[in-house]
């Protein structure tokens, strides 16, 4: 057995905790960028914060997922405000944002130079600006991964910015902030937060690390996702969820993903897709082709099994009684499928093959040919 395990430098956890941001950021930098999402406004109270510790911050808006011109932007605003510390505040694109960022503020050249996939792929030459992520939704887990995934329309992909100097100074986890994030938006990352404790667990890299992480974030996430969806105030079930997310992004930056992850990121480069909503549609699809490949006591099942006693609280439960409480659950948290986002038959072709060589999809349990990945892609619209 040889497995390694990388995380952030630290991180807190707890309700209450961005109260700390300011002598976390003083202890790291002087001129932060912080790097939020659309509505810049809700980072108000963290800008007070750093500027009654002495810091003069500076506050940069990302209009969605974070696209090529958008970092770019970000980083020449970076430069210019000679900034030494980045803050990324809001959901996974923010923390992506700030990452890259991060990143490229202090190595010189475009994005296009280290992308993987679509760019040159080169190594970072100089380590990123210290960067604290704080998130604000629960489901991405990107406060501890080591990678940024950006969008690229012009060849319209999503592709990874990925080095381990990448795993941010600090990942500061507040559960108080997903309070009032709305329901759809609660039901579609509390799935890929889910999709983000199976996957890892089922992949070919999993390790008895991941494994803990997992089963304890799977534990969390089935007690309290439709909890959370339900009642947006329910501070225990918040609390849960921000854990289940935390947790996931622990281990699928050491364990890898798996076949939904493959395909959501070719399916968010050609159509309008949020990853959330695209893990939430494929992954009952994704699971079901996993274990009827594999079969009846095969490692996947025997494994998936042991998740689908966490999944329905019984003990008893087999992967088939697992596979359906999936199956339910996306469908009562009204998970629309992919068919809304104007996808075509030509498109499910294509995603397929990108799909293929997607570094996700490496760590499937099972390998998939295209014709077995478009067949999911249709089962997920």
């Amino acid at each position: 057995m040889r497995f390694e395990f990388a995380t952030a430098q630290r991180i807190i956890f707890g309700m209450g905790v961005l109260a700390e941001a300011g002598p976390l950021a003083k202890g790291l930098g002087r001129r932060p960028l912080v790097v939020t999402g659309r509505d810049g406004s809700r980072s108000q109270g963290l800008l007070e914060l750093l500027s009654a510790h002495g810091l003069q911050p500076s506050l940069f808006s990302l209009a969605g997922e974070p696209t090529l011109a958008g970092v770019r932007e970000g980083t020449a605003r970076a430069r210019a405000g000679k900034t030494d510390l980045v803050i990324a505040f809001g959901g996974g694109s923010a923390l992506d944002g700030g990452k890259a960022i991060a990143a490229l503020a202090v190595n010189e050249g475009d994005p296009l130079d280290y992308l993987e996939v679509i760019g040159q792929g080169r190594l970072l030459a100089q380590r990123p600006l210290p960067c604290i992520a704080i998130p604000t939704t629960a489901g991405t887990g990107s406060e501890v991964t080591r990678n940024a995934v950006l969008v690229s329309p012009d060849h319209g992909v999503k592709a990874s910015l990925r080095h381990p100097w990448m795993l941010p100074s600090v990942a500061l986890v507040d559960p108080a902030l997903t309070v009032g994030v709305p329901a759809a938006i609660t039901a579609s990352t509390g799935l890929d937060a889910l999709t983000q404790l199976i996957e890892p667990f089922l992949s070919v890299k999993a390790n008895p690390m991941t494994d803990a992480l997992c089963l304890e974030g799977v534990r969390r996430a089935a007690r309290s996702l439709k909890r959370a969806w339900t009642d947006g105030d329910d501070l225990a079930a918040r609390e849960d969820m921000a854990l289940a997310s935390l947790l996931g992004g622990l281990a699928l930056a050491n364990a890898g993903l798996g076949a939904v992850h493959g395909l959501a990121a070719p399916l968010g480069g050609l159509a309008p897709v949020p990853h959330g909503a695209a893990c939430a549609a494929l992954l009952p699809h994704v699971l079901e082709a996993n274990l009827r490949a594999s079969g009846p006591g095969s490692p996947v099942w025997v494994k998936f099994q042991e998740l689908a006693g966490l999944l329905t609280g019984n003990p008893g439960a087999d992967a088939q009684d697992g596979l359906r409480w999936v199956q339910d659950l996306v469908t009562e948290l009204r998970v629309p499928g992919l068919g809304r986002y104007g996808l075509s038959a030509a498109d499910l072709d294509l995603i397929a093959e990108r799909g293929l060589a997607a570094s996700s999809m490496k760590a499937n349990p099972v390998t998939f040919d295209r014709a077995a990945l478009v067949a999911i892609l249709v089962k997920a619209m």
